[in-house]
């Protein structure tokens, strides 16, 4: 696959504080000069973010700046999810990352997760095809998975609802994307499933948030950025490596193209980004 053919897109959060807001305007900026396929904005456990989503979005739209929300039923109904999507629609999106979410915290049994599948589905029911939608995929199965091969089936429920591309939880081991990827094909899945990539900025974060979501760092790898706690500047140098020789694994083997995580950070991706010579594209 030449480089001019491989996707490139950036995902964000929803700054909580003015400060946060005008650094990530900066942040956008500054990544915007790699000519992305799109920007991604989370979208908070049970719809926590929504507006500051939907306003981050708005934002990002006016600039002519291609930008994918994401998007969970939560605690909303159907009719305050479509009338959300008719907003996105009447905005000019383009894109919807589809997403079951996470039940979020101190919520009673009451709460209802409606699953990726329901909402891809919903979407095409009363949109058709304004939006081209993404979904999750998860190379190391997805924490809650009954079992590897229930994880992959579920994923073809998806396409099969509808999705046209799935983005992966990060991992750092590629051949655990590559082994996912032969499951998926032999069951029929042929659709892109492009890989999610996390810079490794700050390792207690990752590891904590790597624990909660299930997505493996190698012992090996753990044992070395012990080793740089507490000298952050080569813990960056040091994961940027590692993350840039992963990415190259990856498109190497054929992926598709790369989602990053960026943690609402500038440099650690453009730094990979330029290593990997996406910056030439």
């Amino acid at each position: 696959m030449s480089e001019d053919s491989l996707r490139l897109s950036f995902e964000f959060f929803p700054p909580k504080t003015d400060e946060g807001r005008k650094k990530l305007a900066v942040v956008r900026d500054t990544l915007e000069e790699f000519s992305p396929d799109f920007f991604s904005v989370t979208y908070g456990a049970g719809g926590s973010t929504r507006d500051n989503t939907k306003n981050l979005v708005t934002q990002f739209n006016s600039l002519d700046t291609p930008v994918a929300p994401h998007l969970s039923f939560g605690g909303d109904d159907e009719a305050s999810i479509k009338a959300l999507l008719s907003e996105y629609q009447s905005a000019g999106v383009e894109r919807i990352v589809a997403l079951r979410g996470d039940m979020p915290s101190g919520v009673g049994g009451s709460y209802q997760l409606v699953y990726a599948n329901e909402l891809v589905a919903f979407i095409r029911q009363h949109f058709g095809d304004t939006f081209e939608l993404e979904v999750a995929a998860y190379p190391e199965i997805h924490p809650q998975a009954k079992n590897y091969e229930d994880d992959v089936r579920y994923l073809k429920g998806k396409f099969d609802a509808g999705a046209d591309n799935a983005i992966t939880q990060y991992f750092f081991n590629p051949d655990a994307y590559f082994y996912f990827m032969d499951q998926c094909a032999k069951i029929g899945i042929e659709k892109p499933i492009y890989p999610g990539i996390m810079p490794i900025i700050n390792y207690r974060n990752l590891t904590r948030f790597s624990d909660s979501c299930g997505a493996d760092i190698p012992r090996w790898l753990r044992r070395r950025l012990e080793s740089f706690e507490h000298d952050p500047e080569a813990l960056r140098d040091f994961g940027e490596e590692v993350v840039t020789e992963l990415c190259e694994t990856l498109l190497e083997g054929g992926a598709p193209g790369l989602h990053f995580y960026t943690m609402n950070q500038a440099e650690p991706v453009a730094n990979i980004v330029t290593n990997l010579g996406l910056d030439e594209q």
